[in-house]
């Protein structure tokens, strides 16, 4: 038994020494180390911090600009392929406007060509495809193809006097420009 004993005084003592030189480890330290050096390395570090945060806002700045970019681009390659459709949609859609007036000139009935026209003009509604209006306003080449021209003293210059083909705008934009004819004065064609 008095060898355990003995140690149970040497574990003792050993314990009593590691604490005497955490605290003379700690001293040392607090001797050397002074409250200039803290403030110093509190400052490096508050400069560090700093600049993190400011590289996480450049990125996230740059994540959120490439993002609305990337869905600008999805939206106008959307638009792009829609206006291309609704362009060749409008060929068939004249072919089907003509019909109808063909026919009523022959007073043959016209009630499925009306059905189909209205389910036509629902399905440009819906796309927001909407017809340009040029009877009587004065001609504009963003909006209009001039394809002949009257001479008529009574009407201003440029006015369209007939409307050859329908002009369709899609999203703020001509997907396809209304043929027209325009006036011009006497003397002036």
């Amino acid at each position: 038994m008095s060898d355990e004993n003995n140690s149970d005084e040497i574990l003792v003592e050993v314990k009593s020494d590691d604490n005497r030189t955490n605290k003379d480890s700690i001293e040392n330290i607090e001797e050397n180390i002074s409250l200039k050096e803290i403030q110093h390395l509190l400052e490096k570090e508050k400069e560090k911090s700093q600049n993190l945060e400011n590289k996480l806002k450049h990125a996230l700045a740059d994540f959120q600009n490439l993002n609305k970019k990337t869905q600008s681009e999805i939206e106008n390659g959307i638009n792009t392929k829609l206006s291309r459709f609704m362009i060749e949609f409008l060929t068939i859609y004249d072919d089907f406007v003509r019909a109808k007036e063909v026919f009523s000139k022959d007073e043959v009935n016209i009630e499925g060509l009306n059905s189909i026209l209205k389910n036509m003009n629902l399905l440009l509604e819906k796309n927001n495809v909407v017809p340009i209006e040029a009877l009587g306003e004065i001609f504009d080449p963003n909006i209009h193809e001039a394809i002949s021209i009257i001479t008529d003293s009574k009407l201003d210059d440029n006015t369209v006097t007939k409307e050859i083909r329908k002009g369709y705008i899609s999203h703020n934009k001509v997907i396809r420009p209304t043929l027209v004819e325009i006036s011009k004065k006497q003397g002036e064609t």
